[in-house]
């Protein structure tokens, strides 16, 4: 496996899917008892938007930046991601930081909750260890529980975490794509399997919209295929894409997507709120769109 996350660290498919992510997380945390967070493939958590390959593509300027360089005011979900990111440089002595999504989810979790992150490639795990150990430093120890690291595939690990002792989790499940049509398998395996475990499950899927019609495609397949509830109900889904391009042609990542199954209450309808309001600053020429269904 060659891909890093460096290169695109704070882009727009970032900013998209971490605005999502922290949503999702003060959503449920609004319920007194514990979640697990559980991070399938969590990178290396912090990134340094000045380094040599971050610079090398400057995705950055046209995602985060374009965020940090407005006063305007936000809605509450923008808000809060920008609040993290500017907490978490405040943390590290560094201007250009970016979080991934394990710091993310590091610093909005409860003493109640557990967060479990797995990496399956060495160096990028040996990072992840330094940057939530260099977090935990400057955090009160009664704030949040020291998250599990593990070196592994995180596809394979699932089942040892489902279902964990809270009955609540949150799956974030973010593969790399190199082999998009085997990552869309592992994924749809993937989520078959969490809810087979813990039917009440919150997965949270990111994918890249490369083609809108195979993405499409693959989505209502997905969706068709899941575990019906308890007393033959479909498992509700919601789907979060912005594009900053049209999602008709094939020159690259056109957009960015999130899948969320058994969706808290309001999260779509928040999203209505704060999606189109991250659009308008991450695609000003307007090549692009959004849609939440």
């Amino acid at each position: 496996m060659k891909y890093r996350h460096a290169f695109h660290a704070g882009n727009f498919a970032d900013v998209h899917k971490h605005v999502a992510l922290v949503s999702l997380l003060r959503l449920l945390t609004r319920k007194d008892t514990g979640l697990l967070v559980l991070d399938t493939h969590a990178g290396r958590g912090l990134y340094d938007l000045a380094g040599a390959q971050a610079a090398r593509s400057d995705e950055s300027a046209a995602g985060i930046g374009r965020l940090l360089e407005i006063t305007d005011e936000w809605p509450e979900e923008v808000t809060d991601y920008l609040d993290i990111v500017r907490r978490v440089r405040r943390i590290v002595g560094n201007r250009n930081a970016y979080p991934g999504s394990p710091l993310l989810a590091l610093a909005a979790l409860r003493p109640q909750d557990r967060l479990a992150l797995i990496e399956t490639q060495p160096e990028e795990h040996a990072a992840l260890r330094g940057a939530v150990r260099r977090a935990l430093g400057q955090l009160p120890a009664a704030e949040v529980n020291e998250p599990t690291i593990e070196c592994a595939d995180g596809f394979q690990r699932l089942a040892a975490w489902m279902p964990p002792i809270e009955r609540r989790a949150l799956v974030l499940i973010d593969p790399p794509y190199e082999d998009t049509a085997a990552d869309f398998q592992n994924v749809t395996a993937a989520a078959r399997e969490t809810l087979r475990r813990l039917a009440n499950a919150v997965i949270a899927i990111w994918y890249p919209i490369k083609y809108g019609k195979d993405t499409d495609a693959w989505r209502e397949r997905l969706a068709a295929n899941l575990p019906l509830q308890a007393g033959g109900a479909a498992t509700s889904v919601a789907s979060l894409e912005l594009w900053i391009y049209p999602p008709d042609n094939r020159v690259g990542l056109n957009g960015s997507g999130l899948l969320v199954i058994n969706p808290p209450w309001q999260f779509a309808e928040r999203a209505h709120r704060w999606l189109p309001a991250l659009h308008r600053r991450l695609d000003p020429s307007a090549q692009g769109g959004w849609s939440v269904g």
